[in-house]
């Protein structure tokens, strides 16, 4: 979906405070996968929870899936680069994640959810993000949206650079999902060689990316492929600027963070220990989304 832009210069960037590696799990029935944000990083970049990057053509790398598992307490975010992907989940929901494509779940109070892949060969890859939900939305219904490559809003400017607007607004155009509590802004990037690119960012709202492809610069600071930067919140910077010294595709993610008590066990969220408590009770009584 081509969208038509307005122009969104900033006046002082964002640095990078710091560069993050990930460390390679094992998750699901055996996924090898990325981690790059992980629990020590949730108070610094919250509302965001975790960010994996999985990558493969080896079917043994990813064909074990990620069986039926429970969640409650916060939304998953799914971003297929390459690859099938098929959701199915308590609440009656069921979806194919293809290549471009994008699948939005919220748990809230608790779902029952497995993604399986829809191969046995070729390239799988992407990203999985959680993003946390404040106190009040915890305990919300679920909800869950498929949205194929051709629904998410794009852009191309008069410099080249390609933005695909998965959720947020940014240079007029919306994505495919808004959030008016975390605001949370998710672009995926692809800039050629020597172009710089522009993206305002509130103050006070967390921001980080993840570059995929290529490298970038951010204040005179390299991003390598696969490296994430935890941006910096400078006073009175209103946004960040990146040059590609390649061609570079990558994700940038922002929002505004919830300031709230993060108690997490596992594929539950919540706000205190009692509440976990009662997650687990809750799920073994068999009372999440049915």
């Amino acid at each position: 979906m081509t969208e038509h832009t307005t122009t969104a210069a900033i006046a002082t960037s964002r640095g990078v405070e710091r560069l993050i590696q990930g460390q390679f799990v094992m998750d699901g029935a055996g996924v090898k996968i990325n981690r790059v944000l992980t629990g020590s990083l949730q108070r610094r970049l919250d509302p965001f929870l975790m960010l994996d990057a999985f990558g493969s053509d080896k079917a043994g790398d990813y064909i074990a899936g990620f069986p039926e598992h429970p969640h409650r307490g916060f939304e998953t975010v799914t971003y297929m680069l390459n690859g099938r992907m098929r959701h199915r989940d308590s609440a009656g929901n069921e979806g194919l994640v293809t290549n471009g494509g994008v699948q939005w779940m919220t748990a809230g109070r608790g779902v029952i959810h497995s993604e399986m892949p829809e191969q046995d060969e070729g390239l799988m890859e992407g990203f999985q993000l959680w993003l946390n939900l404040p106190a009040t939305d915890k305990m919300m219904d679920p909800w869950y949206r498929d949205i194929p490559a051709e629904e998410v809003p794009r852009f191309t400017n008069q410099d080249g650079v390609t933005v695909q607007v998965i959720a947020g607004e940014t240079h007029g155009v919306k994505g495919a999902v808004q959030r008016e509590v975390t605001q949370a802004l998710y672009l995926d990037i692809e800039i050629p060689a020597g172009v710089r690119f522009e993206q305002p960012i509130p103050q006070g709202h967390n921001a980080f990316l993840y570059v995929y492809r290529g490298e970038a610069v951010v204040e005179g600071k390299g991003v390598g492929k696969t490296r994430m930067a935890v941006l910096d919140n400078a006073a009175g910077a209103d946004g960040v600027r990146i040059k590609a010294l390649e061609p570079t595709r990558l994700i940038l993610l922002a929002g505004r963070p919830l300031n709230e008590p993060i108690a997490q066990h596992g594929p539950f969220v919540m706000n205190t220990t009692e509440e976990l408590y009662q997650a687990f009770e809750d799920f073994r009584a068999g009372r999440f989304a049915a």
